[in-house]
């Protein structure tokens, strides 16, 4: 349970009035991960409820033997007492203090329904009715735990403990000790405790348990890493840059558990039916009880066991849970995959999604610019190129730059050479000395006014800039030497990604990107988008977005979270990618993805759609189950545990099928 209350209030107040509605709790601070709130796991046979019940149930089994072996019936009437005492302890004390709310529930009609049997001197009626609800009880307490077993399994990925560099040794501590700026020590192999920053040593990391990826990610000093990731090779020293209840890990569990607690819309569609179902139950079945005996003449207790056992049938409970149970299994199931649904509501929402909208730049594509093609004219004094290009760049941080140096190196390429008299001319390019020779590395700008002959490779230049790509030039003052072209590549699952949402049912894919056409263009084609805009500035986004809605009703927009806020808040749905460790995605967007699978995103909707069926079929059969038993009632072929053994058995099956959920892959 979640309250507001203001600074002052005494908490202790909250826990008396927790246990005035006949609840137990426990004050826990904002994140599940801190040690004060990891509970021991007690055996089975600790829990009281189920102690109670076992011990109703084989009473009750003692009492059925010996009524068969001929012992006379009001003999084995402490026997049945006993039995509903033991068994219905937690019922009718929840039962009574639904009562005192004037909140009637499904406790509140068994009790009556037992009472009554007793008053009508069907004792073992009574405490078949108690042991089966109990045991109903039990059964559905044990699986809705399973669904909420999700947090615990996030819980249990993150290390208690780290080794913390005191000087030159190395001390294992709590990592609720752990402070920002110490320094630890992750060793290879070993989980990361905790979030952090690379001050020493090379590995790749395991990110899955955070963002989904399958495949390990480089990290070296600078980079950051997170709590729960795995450390595959090498020796780490890592500076703490979060407290453990500020992890990505702890958010991550904080908004799951507060998703899972957030209702969605069918579920409040059948709360609100359940409240006044209830009570209106209660008074047609007094009705029943007593109408036909006062009115008619007919005999009372006939008609008070049919009432009674039309409470007992009327109980919503398969109705109640049809709905949370699934829910929870679905927001579990996609936090498993690196999937943050907000709550039940976005999820719904998502399966009732007609088209959508997704930035290009860091959606669609890596975000950053490579090196595409490599056209060598002429290698001068048996240096290639692109080492010459690549030793000119490498001390600028331009982002071109960057990947004309990134090229070099994947190529195994000698660029540490020399380089005298650099400049950088503005607009054009720039120039350098390597071996007493100036090279130039710029735009055509550049080598037009270096009177250089560009007419023979015209129509090379204009071929890859209409596919959108940048054309970088290189040579002396008298000639070409290469030419380069550089471009923000796709991301290798964006085609399969479209192709999957198709397959889900979704009717129009489109791009809208502040881009140029050309690249648009290009892009849309390759992966196979329904559409494209270019050009667009974050008002335009937002425009896009309502002309979406008013065609297609449901849309979703995908992009960084940040640059797409406008957009992303008007959809229907807005879903950042690649959102580990950034807390403004992780808090604006309606479902984050923790890493940059674009494929996630049909898994969501895929997942959301199945939720819906389930919802559904789980409604209809509670229903239908209800209907059923409730004709069986009144045409006297019911009784009363056969009315308590369905209503329990409905509940279970709701319940397995909701779980479902949490197997789909």
């Amino acid at each position: 349970m979640q309250v507001k209350h203001r600074k002052d209030l005494d908490k202790n107040l909250l826990l008396q009035a927790i246990e005035a509605s006949g609840h137990s709790g426990r004050i826990i601070s904002k994140s599940s991960i801190s040690k004060e709130n990891r509970k021991e796991k007690r055996p089975w046979y600790q829990d009281k409820k189920l102690r109670l019940t076992l011990a109703s149930g084989l009473i009750f089994a003692t009492a059925i033997i010996l009524g068969a072996l001929g012992i006379e019936k009001n003999t084995l009437v402490p026997f049945y007492l006993a039995s509903i005492i033991l068994g219905g302890y937690y019922i009718g004390k929840s039962g009574l203090n639904s009562l005192k709310r004037l909140s009637l529930d499904m406790n509140f009609l068994m009790s009556v329904a037992v009472i009554g049997a007793a008053f009508l001197g069907e004792w073992s009626e009574g405490a078949a009715v108690v042991f089966l609800f109990s045991v109903g009880n039990t059964l559905q307490n044990y699986t809705m735990d399973q669904t909420r077993k999700s947090i615990e399994a996030l819980m249990d990925l993150a290390p208690n403990e780290a080794f913390l560099k005191n000087g030159k040794e190395e001390v294992l501590v709590s990592v609720d000790d752990l402070k920002v700026d110490d320094v630890i020590i992750v060793k290879p192999g070993a989980k990361i405790p905790i979030d952090g920053t690379i001050i020493k040593g090379y590995t790749t990391i395991n990110q899955a348990p955070i963002t989904g990826e399958s495949i390990p990610v480089e990290k070296t000093i600078g980079d950051e890493v997170y709590a729960a990731t795995i450390n595959q090779q090498g020796l780490l020293e890592v500076r703490v840059t979060k407290l453990v209840t500020d992890t990505t890990l702890a958010k991550i569990m904080h908004m799951v558990e507060e998703a899972q607690n957030k209702k969605a819309p069918s579920q409040q569609m059948v709360d609100v039916f359940a409240k006044y179902y209830t009570p209106i139950v209660v008074i047609v079945a007094m009705g029943i009880a007593t109408i036909p005996s006062l009115v008619f003449g007919l005999e009372f207790s006939e008609w008070l066991k049919k009432a009674l056992i039309l409470l007992v049938i009327s109980c919503p409970c398969a109705l109640v849970i049809s709905t949370p149970v699934s829910i929870v299994s679905a927001i579990g199931n996609a936090s498993k995959q690196g999937i943050l649904i907000k709550g039940g509501a976005h999820l719904e929402e998502t399966g009732r999604l007609k088209a959508i909208a997704l930035d290009k730049t860091g959606t669609l594509t890596e975000g950053k610019p490579r090196v595409v093609e490599v056209e060598i004219i002429k290698e001068e004094e048996g240096i290639n190129p692109l080492a010459l290009a690549a030793a000119l760049e490498k001390g600028s941080e331009h982002p071109i730059a960057k990947a004309v140096v990134e090229q070099a190196k994947e190529a195994n390429l000698n660029y540490h050479l020399n380089v005298e008299n650099f400049e950088a001319l503005i607009g054009k390019g720039i120039k350098g000395e390597i071996n007493h020779k100036t090279y130039y590395l710029g735009n055509r700008r550049l080598f037009n006014e270096l009177k250089i002959d560009l007419s023979n490779l015209e129509n090379l230049i204009q071929a890859y800039q209409t596919t959108g790509k940048t054309v970088i030039l290189m040579g002396t003052d008298k000639e070409i030497i290469a030419l380069f072209t550089v471009a923000d590549t796709i991301r290798k699952e964006s085609k399969q990604a479209i192709l999957s949402l198709k397959k889900s049912g979704i009717k129009n894919i489109t791009m809208l990107t502040g881009d140029h056409e050309a690249t648009a263009e290009a892009v849309a084609k390759e992966i196979g988008l329904d559409s494209y805009r270019a050009g667009l500035m974050p008002e335009d986004k937002l425009k896009e977005i309502n002309l979406l809605t008013e065609k297609y009703g449901k849309v979703a927009m995908v992009g960084d979270g940040i640059n797409d806020a406008p957009a992303l808040a008007t959809a229907n749905i807005g879903i950042a990618m690649g959102v580990a460790g950034t807390d403004t995605a992780l808090e604006t967007a309606d479902i984050a993805l923790m890493g940059d699978d674009l494929t996630k995103v049909a898994y969501a909707i895929d997942l959301s759609r199945k939720t819906l069926t389930i919802i559904k079929q789980n409604i209809w059969f509670s229903i239908f189950v209800k209907a059923i038993f409730m004709v069986l009632t009144f045409l006297g072929m019911a009784n009363l545990w056969m009315a308590v053994f369905a209503d329990t058995g409905a509940a279970i099956i709701v319940i397995l099928n909701g779980m479902r959920l949490l197997k789909m892959k």
